[in-house]
Order: structure tokens, then sequence, then C-alpha cells
């Protein structure tokens, strides 16, 4: 396609692209699969994986998932059945997602740390026909599957793929009659021969929970399309910084969480599109992560979120990495960045930049160049085949440049639909449009700048998190009346979880008695920080909860007290 001066007017963002970074693609139409095929055709002894000094080939890691895959396919695993990956940053992961991709199932993103009730939720949603999980989360598991039938169950030990570290037995792990031992299976698989099931761009490949439009969790249903589209456009992007490397030195530090697409697109399908190797850690440390980084001289991506990269810049360490040197690009995502934290990143001479993506989006959709033009407060330009507007949410009409409204967008990475949810796919998707709830304006060169967010989803240390969930949860209490959520800025975390409870008449509870409370309930990361307790709580004539009332009366308390 020739590039012309009407798609320029349209796309004025193009001319801000890097040199290499082409702005249409021609994708291919092959199943999502045949880029894990393809690397370990390409480059058959590089390691795939790196895991505690543990590595893997791409053709070991390919041929396993080949062999675990004709095995999930004899348990009787079909095309369209949902499948649960319940596991951290490891190895196994990585088996879990190719061979399930293999068989035509869908992945189901689980993060490690939901409890029961939101397992529960997901899994009756999803009708979940199995589920790879491991030893640390067991007693969620079981407790699951008591009350909701998932014919396959999967489990490892996550150092059973440590060398050294020994292999655990379905005994030791305690496993239930009829589960499977993940090391097991796959010795007993000898089929080396790839699944011929018929796989069209347009299935659905992986289905990732998100809040939406309106703060209720549902599932983001992404096509196979759309996972080889993601890796084309995520690989090329930052083809300047990555195509003059040879293969010996593309390293991709993988510290974002893998049951999230950003950590799938960045990490996973961008080593493998690249024929990197992954550096995998499971959990964050951050001293184990310097301790790791310099193990490494050199990673030619480092994905990340803003809370991650300031704590290896504050680390006591963090002068003697030679970071300019060892990281050849530094990305964030899932929160905005303080201009505090670029500034300090730049005093490093980091080659960084910041983007925006949406579990919608498959991660993608909004970067600043690798090396390009970046500007202060912008979350970037529309990366290729993208196209947005800003649109008023009243008239559903453009708005001038420079003015706010809310980011429509479109391109090869928007989701199918929600799973099993059409009134809010209709809200949502209107004419291949995403209406994203994010508020910004957009400058003469296609510059973006998110200024709020029509939704009110809570951005805390990367993790997406839906005050309605945590109202609800809440509202369980006996002593509690009525309750709101918010997020309050933190200059850490970008936002920290603040609850706003309003007590039934004569009724008494701490906020240590309301945090346990919640930990039966939610993930960590979701039970609220802060509790202030008041006699009423505002909300509008309808019962609309006023949160962004509560969040701004509280940035102004705490301007006050500055």
């Amino acid at each position: 396609m020739i590039l012309t001066e009407e798609i320029l007017a349209r796309r004025p963002w193009i001319k801000q692209y890097d040199w290499k970074v082409p702005w249409t693609f021609n994708y291919p139409k092959f199943p999502a699969w045949h880029l894990l095929r393809n690397a370990s055709n390409g480059v058959p002894h590089r390691p795939a994986t790196w895991f505690y000094g543990t590595e893997m080939t791409y053709l070991d890691l390919y041929r396993t998932c080949i062999r675990l895959a004709n095995k999930l396919i004899e348990l009787g695993v079909k095309k369209g059945d949902r499948i649960g990956v319940m596991l951290p940053n490891s190895p196994q992961f990585n088996i879990a997602y190719w061979s399930t991709l293999m068989t035509g199932a869908i992945v189901v993103n689980l993060n490690p740390m939901y409890t029961y009730e939101e397992l529960k939720g997901i899994a009756t949603d999803t009708g979940l026909k199995g589920l790879f999980t491991f030893d640390m989360v067991l007693p969620a598991v079981k407790a699951l599957c008591k009350t909701v039938d998932i014919p396959l169950v999967i489990v490892t030990r996550i150092t059973d793929f440590i060398t050294g570290a020994g292999v655990s037995t379905p005994e030791e792990l305690g496993l239930e009659e009829g589960w499977h031992h993940l090391s097991r299976l796959i010795e007993q698989s000898t089929n080396k021969i790839p699944p011929r099931i018929p796989i069209e761009p347009d299935d659905p490949a992986i289905i990732q929970y998100t809040g939406g439009t309106t703060g209720v969790p549902k599932g983001a249903v992404l096509t196979q399309y759309n996972v080889v589209a993601a890796t084309v456009i995520v690989t090329r992007w930052g083809g300047t910084t990555l195509d003059d490397l040879p293969f010996d030195r593309r390293w991709v530090f993988c510290t974002l969480p893998y049951f999230h697409v950003y950590g799938e697109v960045c990490c996973i399908l961008y080593s493998v599109f690249s024929c990197a190797t992954q550096v995998i850690l499971p959990r964050w440390d951050t001293n184990e992560v310097v301790a790791t980084m310099k193990q490494h001289p050199e990673f030619v991506y480092w994905p990340c979120v803003p809370t991650m990269l300031q704590a290896v810049l504050d680390h006591p360490e963090a002068w003697d990495l030679d970071l300019n040197l060892r990281t050849d690009f530094v990305g964030t995502g899932a929160a905005p960045c303080p201009v505090e934290l670029i500034e300090k990143a730049l005093d490093f001479d980091i080659y960084y930049s910041e983007g925006w993506g949406m579990s919608e989006t498959f991660a993608l959709g909004i970067s600043n160049p690798v090396q390009g033009k970046k500007k202060v407060g912008s979350c970037g330009i529309p990366m290729p085949d993208y196209d947005v507007r800003i649109v008023d949410p009243d008239t559903l009409k453009d708005v001038p440049l420079g003015e706010r409204g809310e980011i429509w967008i479109k391109g090869p990475t928007i989701m199918k639909e929600y799973w099993n949810n059409p009134e809010e796919t209709q809200y949502a998707l209107v004419d291949g449009w995403l209406r994203t709830g994010d508020v910004a304006y957009m400058d003469e060169e296609g510059y973006i700048f998110i200024v709020d967010r029509t939704k009110d989803m809570i951005i805390a240390g990367g993790y997406n998190i839906y005050p309605r969930e945590i109202d609800e949860v809440l509202m369980k209490h006996p002593a509690v009346k009525d309750v709101i959520t918010v997020g309050i800025p933190d200059e850490y975390r970008g936002e920290t979880v603040k609850a706003f409870i309003q007590l039934a008449e004569g009724a008494e509870v701490t906020e240590e008695e309301l945090t346990a409370f919640c930990k039966q309930y939610l993930a960590a990361y979701k039970v609220p920080k802060l509790f202030e307790f008041r006699d009423q709580l505002p909300r509008t004539a309808t019962g609309k909860a006023l949160r962004r009332l509560l969040r701004e009366q509280e940035i102004a308390k705490r301007n006050l007290n500055k």
C-alpha cells in the first residue's frame, strides 16, 4: 500500500515513527503457535528460556509442547475449550500456553493470587474444561473443584524445571484422584507429530479478564489474528534497537506477570518472534531482580511497570549496574509514569519510553517512539495500523485537536468481544472502534496525553483494580452499611486503594478486622491499604457512588498538608 497524503492527513503520527518502523504490515494468517514453530526452526539450539540458570532450547520447548498438546487432545481437550493457566512466570507457563494454543483451545489467564471466590467467578463464566496450576495454590484450587466441575487438572511444582532441584511426585503434591502431574504427562506422551487442528485467524485464542468499561470484571476475547498481529507490531516497533544485534545478545528480562497480556505480548511473544531468550523470574523481589541483572551482561528489552523501574533505580547498587549498557531498551506501561521517574531514568542514560494499552487491545495501541521524539506527559502516538479518535462521550463526535475527549481506538489487536456478554460488547465496540474510557487530548503531531479516566478503575503497582468488586466484598461485612472505594495518588504505586466506610447503626469494627475480612475474598493487591469511616457517603439521587468527589477531596486534603 502506498503512503498517500490522504493517509498522512488521517494519521499524522506516522511522520514520527522511527526510521525502521513500517507504517503498515501484511500480517501472517497462520495459527499463533506457528510463532514458536518458526523460532524452533530458525534457532533450534538457542535457549528459549533461562530459569535460575536452567536453559531450555527452542527445539526442546517446541517438541515438549507438541507432545503435551497431543496428550491434551488424548485426554479430551477440543478446539474452543477453555483451559485455565494459573501459573507464575516459569518454563511451565510457556509449555502450558503454547500446548493449549496447539490444540485450538482457548487460554484463560488466571492470576495465581486469585482467591477461591475470584476463581469461582471466572471458572463458572468460562466453563473451564481444564486447568494448569502449581503446588503453592492447591488449597484454593481444591476448594474450587469442590464446587465447580473442572474435568482436567494438571499440577506442577515450579522447581520441577530447575536442574538439580529434583522433580516432584504426585504423592508429594497431594494430588486429588484423577488429577495429573505435568512432568508425568509429558513423559507419557511420545507423539511428536504436530496436531493438525484447523485453526482460523478469527478463532479465539485467549481470554483476559478485565474491568472493561463499567468496572465489572469480564473476559476480553482475543483471537489468533490478534496474537500474531501483536507479536509483529511489538517486535517491529523496537526494530531500531533489535535488528543489528546477533542472536546471542538477545535476552529479554521477564519480570512482568505472564498471566496478563502485557507480559505475554512483551515478554513471551516478543522473545519468540525475535528469537530471544526469556530470563524468567516468577515473582518480584528487588534484590533478586538486581542480582539477576548482574548475571547477564545485556538485555535487549526490559518491559516493566513504573514501580518496577522505580525499585531498581532506587536500589543501592543501581549505579553499579551500568543500566545504559545492560539494557538496550526499557519500556513501561500499565500505569502512568511520573515525570520524576522519567527524569531519573534519563539520568541513568537509559533508552526509555512509555506506552498505553488495555486488555481489550492486547496490551498495545499507543507508544512513544523508541528513539524518536518523546513529549513529557504523553503516552505516545498510535502504533502501526491503529487509528485513534478523541470523541466527545456525550455527542459521540470527534473533538478538535487539543480538546479533551474519550479515546476510541481501532486496529489489528482489538478484542473480538467480551466473553458471553453481548450487552457490554455492544457498548464497548462501535463499528470496530473500542471505547476505552480514558480521557485524553491529541496534539497536531498525533501525540496523545491522557488526563483522566471515565471509568473508575484503579491502577496500583501496574495491577488493574476495580473498586466495585471491593465494595461488594466489604458490603458482606455485617458492620458495613455502605462503602465507596477509590484510588488515591501514591508516589510509588501510582495509586493506592482507599475504602470509605459508613457503618451500620450501633456497629463497631476496626481497620484490622476489615483488612482480614477482605483477604478472605480478594487478592492481596486489591485489599484496601487505607480506610476512613464517615457518617454518610456521597451518592447521586439515583444512588451512583461519587467516587471522583471523594478522590478530589483526598487530593485537596493532601495538597493542603504539604
